[in-house]
Order: structure tokens, then sequence, then C-alpha cells
């Protein structure tokens, strides 16, 4: 399995994980659900009206954190933008409780990829595991 698709794997087995970005020199950080591989790379959803896209545009640099089973996650990097219908038709195929509220052809849909990523794994019981993609 690669690295993106392991990350990607988890995201989804612990169901909920915690974006952060900043907003000037505070950080924000809220709940996310959405996480898939899309031409391989790890994207997340969310929708262009919310402040979270705006701080993004502002300043790309986020970091996410999973926890399940005694295992936590952290990611960082850059989430990028990606406007092609077809990696909102994916992500809204792959999450399709979503299509009741977003749609591939409005203007407010956004999928988003990590680029400059780092991933650790980490537990009290093991040593981390870390990637980059």
């Amino acid at each position: 399995m690669k690295e993106v698709e392991k990350v990607c794997a988890f995201l989804k087995d612990a169901e909920t994980y915690y974006l952060a970005t900043a907003e000037g020199d505070q950080p924000r950080v809220r709940p996310f659900g959405t996480a898939l591989v899309f031409e391989d790379r790890l994207y997340i959803q969310t929708g262009k009206s919310k402040n979270v896209s705006k701080q993004l545009a502002a300043n790309p640099k986020a970091e996410l954190c999973a926890f399940k089973n005694g295992t936590w996650l952290r990611l960082s990097g850059e989430l990028i933008n990606d406007d092609r219908r077809e990696a909102k038709v994916a992500m809204l195929d792959a999450h399709p409780q979503l299509k009741s509220m977003y749609s591939p052809d409005d203007d407010n849909t956004q999928v988003l990829f990590f680029q400059n990523a780092t991933a650790t794994f980490s537990s009290f019981t093991a040593p981390p595991e870390t990637f980059t993609f």
C-alpha cells in the first residue's frame, strides 16, 4: 500500500479528523470527515463559502490530526485547490452523503489536495512512522 493510501485509510477509519488553518495569527481548527486518493494525491473537500476556504486561499499551509485505537496521525502540508469537475465528481462519489449539499457543477464545491505533505503516525507503544508525499 502506498503511503498516501495508508494515510487516507487511517482518516477514513478514524471517521473524523481535525483540520487546522491560520487566520492571520490565530489558529483555527474544525472537524472534517472527507478523504480520497485521486490520481495518487490525498484530497479533502469543503465549501468555497466557508471560512476554511478563505483561510486556505490566504495561506495554504494546514495540518490535520486524527486518532483511532491508540494511534494518531498528524499530517502537515499545503492544500492546493483543484477546480476540475472530475476531481469533484470523484470526491462526491466517494462521499455520497455530501450530494444533498454539494454538486460538481455548483460554484461552492471545493476539493483540495495535499502537496509537500509529511504524515507521522504515533502511539505510546511504537516508534513514530513518517512519510512524505
